[in-house]
């Protein structure tokens, strides 16, 4: 009878090394995202406790975290400005984009998915070509059409042209490759047409795109700045709040008021970062699904 010997036996010093060496690299891991954090998150703070400063604490500790006098006199002050009026213009502009992008963008993105015409391909590299021009470029063209149009200082102007975008088709598109097509052959099994199998089957398992492309769609309208400034030139009732929070600062010559100027800029990051913070794992889980598969 033969005895076998197990080596599930530990060697000391194997296990010795563990029980300090593990715990070293977690620390020395943490340790570094922390600071990394620290360094990314401590100009957001900055930004916030300056906006309730008062000037002369502004002059003589601008990096203090803590605000030796709690103040709203910037936003107080900011508000004299007109921003109510901006915040509605972002809001209602920014709102109405991301609308109708979602509506244009997923009808597109599921035609170039999913129904075969001429040309679908070409079209589809077409709209990836416009994506590769600097946005700088598109400017003057931009200026030139509008006013041809009669689309400067309204809300058609800050509205058309940003309502389809090549980035918004590219993503549902890659989403609605990604969807079964059994979904679709159930779905004319049934009697649906194409209309009612897009907007009752395909699009309600889309939900993870469409959240990503209201992201995306908001905050670039948000936050946008060259398309205001060219559309808008004498109607200052049509400033969204980034080019009317830029004139502001511009209008205060060398005296800037830095808790007014950083309270704008908690207007405009705040709704953002509650957006995004709500929306996260869906945002994050529609860009998994959208840009891998190629």
């Amino acid at each position: 009878m033969t005895t076998t010997v197990s080596d599930t036996t530990p060697v000391p010093l194997a296990v010795g090394e563990r029980t300090w060496v593990r715990p070293l690299k977690a620390l020395i891991s943490y340790a570094i995202l922390f600071l990394l954090a620290t360094m990314f998150i401590y100009p957001f703070l900055l930004a916030i406790s300056t906006s309730f400063k008062t000037l002369p604490e502004i002059n003589q500790n601008s990096v203090g975290l803590i605000p030796q006098t709690f103040t709203l006199e910037g936003y107080e002050r900011l508000f004299s400005f007109n921003v109510g009026r901006w915040t509605i213009n972002s809001a209602l502009v920014a709102t109405i984009i991301t609308v109708l992008n979602l509506f244009f963008a997923s009808l597109a993105g599921y035609a170039l998915a999913r129904i075969p015409f001429p040309g679908s391909r070409l079209a589809f590299l077409g709209i990836l070509g416009t994506m590769m021009i600097p946005g700088i470029v598109l400017i003057i063209p931009m200026f030139i059409v509008l006013k041809t149009l009669g689309l400067l200082n309204n809300y058609g102007g800050l509205i058309i042209p940003k309502v389809v975008t090549a980035f918004g088709i590219f993503l549902m598109k890659q989403f609605f490759e990604s969807v079964p097509k059994e979904l679709e052959e159930a779905a004319r099994i049934d009697g649906a047409t194409q209309f009612q199998t897009f907007f009752r089957v395909i699009l309600p398992t889309a939900r993870p795109a469409l959240v990503a492309l209201i992201i995306f769609s908001f905050q670039g309208a948000w936050n946008d700045f060259m398309h205001p400034l060219i559309v808008v030139t004498t109607n200052q009732s049509l400033y969204t709040l980034p080019l009317g929070l830029a004139l502001l600062r511009g209008g205060m010559g060398q005296n800037l008021l830095w808790n007014s100027l950083l309270a704008g800029s908690m207007l405009t990051t705040v709704p953002m970062a509650i957006i995004f913070f709500i929306f996260q794992r869906y945002f994050i889980e529609g860009i998994s699904y959208s840009g891998i598969k190629g």
